[in-house]
C-alpha cells in the first residue's frame, strides 16, 4: 500500500524565499494552463502538452520537467469537475519526481528551485526513520504555518490476511467517540474540552480584531485540528491492535450524509460539525489494512434503536442518549455499546468476505492518508 511521510525541511532564510518565489511561479503556471484547458475544452495530459509545453517554459522560466508537473496537476485538478475553470493556490503544493528532487545522506534534500538546485537539511522522528527505506516515487513540497514540508510516498508492506473468528463492531459517535462490541470506549470530553478552549479564545481574539490578534489566530490556526488527529491516531491504533489480540473483523457504521440528517440547536452547531468521523475511519480502514485485519462497512439503520438480546426495534427504547432499556425484554444497557454490539451483528450477518479485500473499495476509503 503506498502511503505518505511527512518530513520538515530546513531552508536558510535565502532558500525559504527562493522556495516560495518557486511555488508562486510554478501556481501561476498552472493558473495559465487551467485557462487555456479551460477554454479549448482539452483535459488529456498529452493533447494539453502538445498545446502550451513550449510557450509555458518560456514564459515561466521553469525546467521542462517542472512543467510536466504542471501540466499533470492542471490535469488532475480538472478530474473532479470540468465545469468551471480550475484555479490553484498561491502557494499550493509543488510534486517533485525523481528527475527534479533527490534525497541525501538520510539528512538532505535537494529540489529544483528557480534559482537552480538548492540543498536543505531534513528532520524527522522514529517512525519516518524505520519506513525510511520503502520511500518510492514523487514527493510534495508543502507550505504550511511558514513551515515547509515534503510528502515523500512509500510503499508500506501490508500484513497476509488474518483468519478472523469473529466481529469487533465500532459505534462511532460524540458523546463517546467511539464504542467497541467488546466494552472498549472512548470519551468524547477532551475534544470537547479543546474545542471550548479553542472557540473561546477565537472569539476574544476576533472581537480584539488587532494586528496582534490576527497574528494568534493564525497560530492557532490549526491547532485544534492536529489535536484531533492525534486523538483519532491513538483511538484507530487501539482498536485494530484489539482486533488484532481477538483475530476479528472490524465492522464500522457508513455515516455519509448524516449531518444533514442531524438536528442541532446553534449551540451545538459547532459541536456537531466538528466531529470527525470519516476522518477516525480512514486511520482504523489503513491501520487494519496494513494488519490484515478485514473491515467491513455497515448501513447503520436502526442500530441505535434495537435491542442486541431479543431484536425488538422501537424508538421508545432509547431512553436518553446514554441509557437503552428495551421495552419487550426489559435488557438495559449503555445506549453506545447496545449500537456496537448491533453493528458487530450485521457485520456477521453480511458475511463480508474475511481473506480478500476490494481494492478499488480500499482505495476510495483511505485516499491520500498522511500517516506521519
Amino acid at each position: 500500500m503506498k502511503t505518505t511521510l511527512q518530513v520538515k525541511i530546513l531552508p536558510t532564510q535565502k532558500q525559504a524565499e527562493t522556495l516560495l518565489a518557486t511555488m508562486r511561479q510554478f501556481n501561476t503556471a498552472c493558473d495559465y494552463i487551467s485557462e487555456i484547458a479551460f477554454r479549448e475544452k482539452c483535459f488529456s495530459k498529452f493533447a494539453l502538452h502538445k498545446i502550451v509545453y513550449y510557450d509555458v517554459k518560456e514564459r515561466f522560466s521553469l525546467s521542462a520537467q517542472i512543467v510536466i508537473r504542471a501540466i499533470a496537476k492542471t490535469i488532475d485538478a480538472y478530474k473532479l469537475n470540468k465545469k468551471s475553470q480550475r484555479t490553484f493556490q498561491k502557494y499550493g503544493a509543488i510534486v517533485y519526481d525523481q528527475r527534479i528532487y533527490s534525497l541525501k545522506a538520510n539528512n538532505r534534500v535537494s529540489l529544483w528551485t528557480l534559482n537552480g538546485r538548492e540543498i536543505m537539511p531534513i528532520v524527522f522522528g522514529n517512525y519516518q526513520k524505520k519506513k525510511w527505506h520503502q520511500r518510492k516515487g514523487q514527493a510534495q513540497l508543502v507550505y504550511k504555518d511558514s513551515n515547509f514540508y515534503l510528502l515523500i510516498s512509500v510503499e508500506t508492506e501490508e500484513m497476509p490476511p488474518v483468519d478472523t473468528s469473529g466481529y469487533l463492531g465500532v459505534d462511532l459517535g460524540i458523546e463517546k467517540i467511539a464504542a467497541c462490541s467488546n466494552g472498549m470506549e472512548f470519551s468524547g470530553k477532551v475534544i470537547d474540552a479543546c474545542r471550548e478552549k479553542y472557540q473561546k479564545t477565537r472569539a476574544a481574539l476576533q472581537t480584539k480584531s488587532t494586528k496582534a490578534a490576527k497574528r494568534k489566530l493564525r497560530k492557532i490556526r490549526n491547532k485544534e485540528s492536529n489535536f484531533r488527529k492525534h486523538i483519532n491516531h491513538v483511538i484507530s491504533k487501539r482498536i485494530v491492535e484489539s482486533a488484532t489480540r481477538s483475530c476479528s473483523a472490524i465492522v464500522l457504521e457508513d455515516l455519509k450524509g448524516i449531518r444533514k440528517q442531524m438536528k442541532a440547536r446553534k449551540q451545538q452547531r459547532s459541536r456537531m460539525h466538528g466531529w470527525s468521523f470519516f476522518q477516525l475511519r480512514q486511520f482504523i480502514t489503513y491501520k487494519a489494512i496494513l494488519a490484515g485485519i478485514p473491515v467491513e462497512i455497515i448501513n447503520p439503520a436502526y442500530t441505535s434503536q434495537r435491542c442486541s438480546s431479543c431484536g425488538h426495534t422501537s424508538k421508545k427504547n432509547r431512553k436518553s442518549q446514554a441509557e437503552f432499556v428495551c421495552m419487550s425484554c426489559g435488557c438495559s444497557d449503555n445506549a453506545d455499546h447496545n449500537a456496537s454490539k448491533n453493528i458487530a451483528v450485521l457485520g456477521h450477518v453480511n458475511r463480508p468476505p474475511l481473506n480478500s479485500r476490494s481494492r478499488d473499495n480500499k482505495d476510495q476509503i483511505l485516499g491520500n492518508c498522511v500517516i506521519a
